[in-house]
């Protein structure tokens, strides 16, 4: 439709009508139900959220509020200060002190190619290992432990961004090598791997404490929070171990094996007064302090783990059970014809050859076929309780990780030979300790003391295997072998009245015995009338043209009792003249 407006000039405007109705997406209606679903789906979106904050903000509050915690609020471990371990006098043997561990944030970690790879050469590492370690893991990475002073003090001054450092403790051991075997080590987390550090993880440890802090976003601490708890230091191990003899005792073994171009040896130091161990001494050793380039065969604690048939050492027992039982005299001859005695078709025989012995000769003269010929004499199972009193074929009680039990089998499969070779050291199994400890019947008047790691006033009760008078009887034969006309003049030791028994045995190899390979050993007491140290020594594979006991083994045994009774201010029982220093020899060399 059109319509003229009043007024206008003759121009026309044309006015259009829209119909609503006629379109078609106006015109059609919406379904109800379509609305009412919009409605509830925003009504359950409400629903939802209303009841996810309920949930978070009423219901499970707690566990949102930790997760937020853990986000600036860290514990922190504060450690405690691992004991220490000290010799009887009080020397320290191992203590803890403080060292800086170097750690990385790798996500902030800025360095140019120089500085990475000063880093890694302060480190002690190769530039790829330093870029594994960074690529680890983003947040934290460790990149050196317990590192020197001197060493964090030079990463500090390269300046990088995302290094930093954490104080911690680190074990250090003033005697080194010396005493490694006994001390032993702890790993870099402070737990004990070997030694007194193994055997008294729990005492040593302590327990550490913990801090509760609010950290920022870079790490750093801006305020404690809650509760601290303090650490629990752990407790001091004090042992019986001297540590001046320690020392002096691994240096003559070292030296000895390096003379004699000999594989390994050992030292044992007791104190016959409390059966405490003074010296426990093995070379080869390590440094527990640096164990970068250490082996099984360094680690070895060889006086106590390795086992050995422990020869002519055990002929004094026999003649001491033959006087105890009243068979036979100091003095009794014993007939060992051209030197060789047949028993069940094998033959027993001695270095040299002697128509008659005494009982004390046999001992001096260390004859095989004398020892055979008096303990043929006794029931097997006589011989077996003997040696089993004396503490053969049972571990010793010691609080020590490693300790052997040795090998004595059971008398009732002993053959008439087997107990002949038995009679000197053949046949049977012990370790240099279980030796050490089995003289202590001699030294102690008849009775054999349990041994210990640890200072103590007074021994504990031992075992009665002789009489007073028996064992007295024996140290003079003891004495006279290791005097003139015996197998270890070289035992003599100026001031000091010494008495001890040589040995020398092939080295077991598969089902026999190497005819070229052989352990050798001394041990001995002194002074004689009233004993205070037993000292026993083995050197295993010496190869160097000497392989006796009495020549291998009997000066070291002569230098460590003579350093150690002066230690112990044991006043001399000999006359000390000025004597013409000849180069001593044993006038038998002791009987395989």
């Amino acid at each position: 439709m059109s319509a003229l407006r009043p007024g206008s000039r003759g121009a026309a405007v044309s006015v259009r009508s829209v119909n609503y109705a006629t379109s078609p997406l106006l015109a059609s209606k919406t379904p109800p139900w379509r609305s009412r679903l919009l409605v509830a789906l925003v009504g359950i979106g409400f629903t939802a959220l209303f009841g996810r904050a309920a949930y978070v903000q009423v219901i499970n509050t707690d566990f949102f509020q930790q997760q937020g915690e853990k986000r600036y609020v860290h514990t922190l471990q504060m450690p405690a200060s691992r004991g220490r371990i000290l010799d009887r006098n009080g020397a320290l043997l191992a203590t803890s002190v403080a060292a800086p561990s170097v750690w990385a944030i790798p996500k902030d970690f800025e360095a140019d190619a120089a500085h990475k790879a000063e880093l890694a050469k302060l480190l002690g590492m190769s530039l790829a290992e330093l870029d594994k370690r960074l690529s680890d893991n983003p947040n934290f990475v460790w990149l050196r432990r317990q590192v020197e002073d001197e060493t964090w003090t030079a990463v500090k001054a390269l300046n990088l961004k995302g290094v930093h450092q954490v104080s911690e403790f680190k074990r250090r051991y003033p005697e080194g090598e010396a005493a490694a075997h006994v001390v032993g080590f702890t790993g870099v987390e402070q737990t004990g791997q070997e030694g007194i550090e193994l055997a008294f993880q729990r005492e040593l440890q302590g327990k550490d404490g913990s801090r509760e802090v609010v950290k920022d976003r870079l790490g750093r601490v801006i305020e404690d929070k809650g509760q601290q708890v303090d650490p629990v230091n752990g407790r001091d191990i004090a042992l019986s171990i001297d540590a001046k003899v320690q020392f002096f005792a691994y240096q003559r073994i070292r030296d000895a094996v390096a003379e004699h171009k000999a594989k390994a040896g050992s030292v044992v130091v007791i104190d016959v007064q409390t059966g405490e161990v003074l010296a426990l001494a093995n070379y080869p050793s390590y440094d527990p302090g640096d164990r970068g380039k250490l082996s099984g065969n360094q680690l070895r604690n060889r006086a106590l783990t390795d086992t050995f048939e422990p020869g002519s050492t055990m002929k004094p027992f026999i003649a001491a059970q033959m006087l105890e039982t009243g068979r036979v005299r100091v003095d009794t001859p014993v007939v060992t014809a051209a030197g060789s005695l047949v028993i069940g078709g094998s033959t027993i025989r001695d270095a040299h050859s002697h128509p008659v012995l005494t009982v004390a000769e046999v001992i001096q003269k260390s004859s095989n076929v004398g020892a055979a010929r008096l303990a043929m004499q006794m029931p097997p199972r006589e011989m077996w309780e003997l040696y089993s009193n004396l503490g053969f074929g049972h571990k010793p009680q010691l609080k020590f990780p490693g300790a052997v039990t040795g090998r004595l089998r059971p008398w009732k499969s002993w053959k008439p030979i087997e107990q002949a070779t038995m009679s000197y050291g053949y046949g049977l199994s012990a370790s240099l300790l279980q030796i050490a400890q089995a003289y202590t019947a001699f030294a102690r008047d008849g009775e054999v003391v349990p041994v210990s790691m640890f200072r103590q006033d007074a021994p504990p009760p031992g075992t009665r295997v002789f009489k007073p008078e028996t064992a007295q009887q024996v140290r003079k034969m003891l004495q006279m072998a290791a005097g003139p006309g015996g197998t270890g003049p070289l035992a003599q030791t100026i001031g000091y009245s010494v008495g001890g028994k040589s040995g020398t045995a092939h080295k077991q190899e598969g089902r026999g015995y190497a005819s070229n390979k052989y352990r050798s050993w001394f041990v001995g007491l002194a002074p004689i009338d009233k004993p205070r140290v037993i000292v026993a020594v083995m050197v295993d594979e010496p190869s160097n043209g000497k392989y006796f006991g009495g020549l291998v083994a009997a000066p070291v045994f002569s230098q460590v009792v003579q350093q150690t009774l002066r230690l112990k201010n044991v006043e001399p029982d000999l006359e000390v003249k000025p004597q013409i220093v000849t180069k001593a020899v044993p006038a038998e060399p002791e009987s395989f």
